[in-house]
């Protein structure tokens, strides 16, 4: 009964103490604020992105694997005894052989970009010379996670049949297709040629680098005869069609490309194997660095107004000096002055903390909602707010409520 007592005794002290001091504890609830919501905000956001990014990856087909060219040559003898083999480019043969005789189960699509630098134009609109131009076959758009918003696909028989057919993004079809036109079966000019508008792709942005919505897709048979590069080099995508067997499949197309590639046992393999599950890691682990330079602003902020507040309390113990005379003198203990310091700097850590909480939060969600991300709540992060306000409340507050315990009655009471 005491202990309830003492609690709501103690609850009312330390609000009339805040409220006596208005200005200088709402300027350390501030400070406190302003740490969390560092903390907090940036937190909740780098959990949207990660949640837009996983999202994203997982509508391309997060069971997906590319093969393509070793982005670095190897210079020398590599070691183990293995043969030094050119990574030379991989060929249209090579690729087309390996889409036929690939047996397992998954989808297979043969690309490669043609141009980087495309101008495409409509009656009097062109494009800027930026325009990625992507030869694909009928299992791209598929494999790549791209949606048809207007219009089709390509259909096999269109890719072997060389149609001057074309698919673009969805920021393509506004520049060049003003006041609301209907791209579908519009002629555009792409280098030399004309080519007819099958489909639109949905919008999804653009991220690491790529065009997003810029990109213009062609019959890959087209865009081989019509945009020639000796240098291409053609890259293979493929999705199992059961997540459960990617590593199995990724054992299968390396052990059969080897041999489309005629590499023997000595010989070094000159593709890589990319799966999309390693490139959203990667973005992960570059997210983390983040993460932790937010921790350590918010953590750093928070020092500062640790020291803050304990001034604040240290201010307070030398005002109130008279007061603890007093209480002491009518039988309070130095347990009971030292929980009343100690209640006040809680309840203003624990202000700030659910203002700082509830900035942090809107924030994180504000630029979640320009990133495109889905509106969270973190509430691990407002569980780690509340626990570290609690933590610095209680170290800023410790040793002016010790302090104030061990005052004694008689010269407390003759402080002016």
């Amino acid at each position: 009964m005491r202990f309830y007592t003492l609690f709501g005794e103690n609850f009312r002290i330390a609000l009339r103490s805040i409220r006596s001091n208005l200005l200088r504890t709402s300027l350390t609830i501030l400070i406190i604020a302003f740490g969390i919501m560092a903390l907090v905000g940036i937190l909740t956001a780098i959990d949207s992105i990660k949640g837009s990014i996983s999202d994203q990856f997982t509508r391309m087909g997060s069971n997906t694997f590319t093969i393509k060219i070793k982005e670095q040559h190897t210079r020398g003898r590599p070691g183990g005894g293995q043969r030094d083999n050119n990574n030379r480019e991989i060929t249209y043969r090579e690729a087309q052989d390996f889409k036929k005789r690939f047996t397992f189960p998954a989808k297979v699509s043969v690309y490669a970009v043609v141009s980087n630098v495309a101008t495409i134009k409509f009656n009097s609109e062109k494009t800027n010379p930026n325009i990625p131009l992507l030869g694909v076959d009928e299992n791209y758009v598929i494999n790549a996670g791209l949606e048809i918003e207007k219009g089709r696909n390509f259909s096999s028989q269109e890719i072997q049949m060389n149609r001057n057919y074309v698919i673009i993004g969805s920021e393509l079809a506004e520049n060049l297709f003003l006041f609301n036109q209907d791209p579908l079966g519009k002629d555009i000019t792409i280098g030399s040629g004309k080519y007819r508008v099958i489909g639109v792709l949905k919008e999804k942005g653009s991220s690491m680098g790529s065009a997003g919505d810029k990109i213009c897709l062609l019959p890959l048979t087209n865009a081989r005869q019509n945009f020639p590069n000796h240098r291409i080099s053609y890259e293979i995508s493929v999705m199992p069609t059961s997540g459960t067997e990617l590593e199995t499949a990724v054992g299968e197309a390396t052990g059969l490309f080897r041999i489309v590639r005629k590499l023997n046992i000595r010989d070094a393999e000159n593709f890589e194997i990319v799966k999309s599950d390693s490139l959203v890691n990667m973005l992960f682990e570059n997210i983390s660095y983040v993460t932790i330079a937010a921790t350590l602003i918010g953590i750093i902020t928070l020092i500062g107004a640790a020291i803050g507040l304990m001034n604040i309390m240290l201010v307070a113990v030398s005002e109130k000096t008279r007061e603890i005379g007093t209480r002491k003198a009518l039988g309070a203990t130095s347990g009971d002055i030292r929980s009343q310091f100690l209640f006040e700097t809680i309840i203003i850590g624990q202000l700030g903390g659910a203002l700082g909480i509830f900035l942090g939060i809107m924030a994180g969600n504000g630029v979640s909602l320009l990133t495109g991300g889905p509106f969270i709540v973190p509430w691990m992060w407002i569980l780690f707010g509340v626990v570290i306000c609690l933590v610095v409340s209680i170290i800023s507050g410790m040793a002016p409520a010790m302090k104030a315990a061990r005052l004694d009655p008689i010269i407390a009471l003759r402080h002016e």
